[in-house]
Formats: C-alpha cells, structure tokens, sequence
C-alpha cells in the first residue's frame, strides 16, 4: 500500500531489464466499442463508423477498430501488473506499430517487456523504465507494440 491505495504494480527496482510479464486481463473488442471511441475523440473515418463503405470499398469487408482503440487498450491491459498504484507519469512513446488490423470479435491478450531502466536524475526517489507492450488476437498475431516510457516511483 502507500497511503490508503492498494498497490498491485511493481515499484521501479523490480522492473529489471528483461523481465517479461503475461498480462492476465484480456479483452474482446465490441462494435460499440469502435464506434463509442471514434465518435468521443471525434475521428469521422468512414473506415471505423460506416459498415456499408467498409464492405464495399475497402480490402478489409468490414470495419476496422480504431487503432487509438487498440493502443489505449494494450497500454489498459498492462497497467495492473506493472504500475498500478507505482508509477508517476506516462512520459511518452518512442514508437508504435499496428502490423495487423483489430476487429470487432477479437479478443485482445498482452504482454509487457521492460526494455530499459535507469535512476532519474532530477528525482531521487524514481527511475524511468521503457516499457515494450505488446498485444496479440485470439490467433497470437501480433497487433499492436508500443514502446513506452514511464516514471516510477522506487520502493518507499
């Protein structure tokens, strides 16, 4: 705990480089989940909203999700193993790729690598570790990497 908040992430000593770690929530994407994200972050693309243009005037057949979506739900997938209730500030992603389209019915699996990790410099008491997410389909393709970078507290 620190303060009164279960912790259930890893404190920045623990994330040593290497480390893998097997994400146990996983996810299966709705239609409504597409279409509830796109129109909230006001993207209109035809290619995640209209079934009709999807189908007809695409290579895919139907839509494809947002692959935000996707992003935000692999890094969502990653937080309680990682750095639920030890990490400070997301600062930042070096890179993300997409190599295979997300679509409603998939169900989504991750797992996290800690690629990096070095003592802060401005802050004592945290380090920054660059997270590689990575999430999968139901097939074990990959769909989505993220390469991540976090400030974590230390073990208080």
């Amino acid at each position: 705990m620190t303060g009164d908040r279960p912790v259930h992430g890893k404190w920045f000593e623990e994330l040593e480089v290497g480390l893998v770690v097997q994400h146990a929530l996983t996810r299966t994407v709705l239609d409504s989940d597409n279409v509830l994200f796109s129109t909230m972050t006001m993207n209109p693309a035809a290619l995640h909203l209209d079934f009709d243009y999807a189908e007809h005037e695409t290579e895919f057949g139907r839509p494809l999700i947002n692959s935000l979506f996707t992003l935000g739900l692999l890094v969502g997938l990653s937080v309680l193993e990682t750095t639920h209730g030890t990490t400070v500030a997301n600062l930042g992603f070096q890179e993300v790729a997409f190599p295979v389209p997300v679509f409603s019915g998939d169900t989504i699996h991750a797992e996290t690598e800690v690629v990096a990790a070095r003592e802060s410099k401005s802050r004592p008491t945290c380090g920054i570790v660059t997270f590689e997410h990575r999430a999968y389909n139901q097939r074990d393709e990959l769909v989505c990497r993220a390469r991540r970078d976090a400030l974590m507290n230390k073990r208080p």
